[in-house]
């Protein structure tokens, strides 16, 4: 059976919803998807300096799974510099 995903707290808000390489339309690109849990744990980690403990309290969840969501979201970001995609940052729905 498999174990019930635990809600996470994120807190940041997205100013923008994609990065993408210079003078390439949108539409020509293919892009990688980073969503909110690892935007939220990019935000705490590199962009607030904080350490995988507090960044983990932070969002409610275990630091092993902290590490999971910040080595994703690391491979995504390293994939579209690399492969010159697009970066779409999930939103959150409203309403």
């Amino acid at each position: 059976m498999v174990r019930p995903r635990k809600a996470r707290c994120v807190r940041g808000e997205v100013s923008v919803s994609y990065f993408k390489p210079q003078g390439i339309p949108l539409r020509r690109l293919e892009e990688v998807v980073l969503n909110r849990d690892e935007f939220e744990a990019i935000r705490l980690y590199a962009h607030e300096d904080l350490n995988q403990t507090d960044a983990a309290k932070q969002m409610d969840i275990s630091q092993p799974t902290f590490a999971r969501i910040i080595e994703k979201a690391n491979k995504k970001i390293a994939q579209a510099i690399v492969e010159g995609k697009a970066i779409k940052i999930e939103q959150i729905e409203k309403g």
